[in-house]
């Protein structure tokens, strides 16, 4: 599928420049995977503001393959369209690519992962190192976990940028009060994140988790009860960008979780696309990230429920 999309892109890129076509074209190139929860709802972003616009929007989703990614990238570039924007997995992974587009006059907007020294135009997202403080402060603001307490901190895609940003924060927070924290690999396989979240829950003594990725918080209601945890008997915080971490939320299985306007972050780097495109200046980030838990989490529900 990956392969599908980007030659796709090839495709469009043959075809001619963007501005041969009738409607503005913008890429929007995403490290994520397609069947993620939080892309789902990012995809869906990104979809309203082109229809609102009128404008083309070409997607793609590299599953966390920089190659990829790279190769998206350079074949947006060639098209010529009239903006990109794109994620970025790793710190420094598109200085070239961002510098060959702003020299051949396309402007460039970050999303979900930043990488403001490569001469990006702006940004939408979560501050990730803020979001790490966060997690940590409430656990420990909360009295949830003190001196000598052990943190699990499960991701998807360990080493990626979010996650050394996210883990940053945490360390900020827990280095000083002695806490320690595992970050520990649990893949991007929906069935494989269920088992080695189980796996590490039964072979280790946990005081609290920290999901640094959606996938592993959607996942938290069904590893403690396969593992036999009681919902509130150890405390998570963690991303809530799924109707299922909100459902955990409102059940008590999460504390609370950090909400990232998904669909914001598909609609907004569309709109500022579009504000450089039609001449206007711009260049100001935006910051999506807001914590939720049982008193504030029923919007976040009916919303999914739509």
């Amino acid at each position: 599928m990956k392969r599908l999309i980007s030659a796709a892109i090839m495709a469009a890129a043959l075809a001619g420049p963007a501005a041969a076509q009738d409607k503005q074209v913008f890429y929007l190139l995403s490290h994520g995977g397609e069947s993620d929860p939080f892309w789902i709802d990012w995809n869906a972003g990104v979809n309203n503001a082109c229809e609102l616009l009128q404008v083309t929007c070409n997607v793609s989703f590299s599953g966390g393959d920089s190659a990829v990614q790279k190769e998206a990238f350079n074949a947006a570039i060639a098209s010529q369209p009239d903006g990109i924007a794109t994620t970025s997995a790793q710190p420094g992974l598109w200085v070239e690519e961002v510098a060959l587009a702003k020299s051949n006059g396309i402007p460039v907007v970050y999303f979900n992962t930043d990488d403001p020294d490569t001469g990006r135009d702006a940004y939408v997202g979560a501050d990730l190192l803020e979001a790490g403080k966060i997690w940590a402060n409430y656990l420990v603001d909360n009295g949830l976990v003190a001196a000598g307490d052990h943190v699990f901190l499960p991701v998807e895609v360990p080493g990626a940028s979010y996650q050394q940003l996210e883990t940053q924060g945490i360390a900020s927070v827990f280095d000083p009060l002695g806490i320690t924290y595992d970050v520990v690999d649990a893949g991007v396989d929906p069935a494989g994140v269920i088992n080695k979240m189980g796996e590490y829950m039964i072979a280790n003594d946990v005081d609290a988790v920290i999901a640094l990725g959606d996938m592993v918080a959607s996942s938290v209601q069904r590893v403690f009860d396969n593992v036999g945890v009681a919902p509130g008997s150890i405390p998570v915080v963690g991303w809530g960008n799924s109707n299922e971490t909100a459902m955990a939320v409102r059940d008590g299985y999460v504390n609370a979780a950090l909400w990232q306007y998904p669909s914001a972050q598909g609609f907004m780097p569309v709109a500022l696309l579009k504000q450089a495109a039609d001449g206007n200046p711009f260049g100001f980030n935006i910051i999506t990230l807001a914590l939720y838990d049982q008193t504030s989490v029923q919007p976040i529900l009916d919303l999914y429920a739509q």
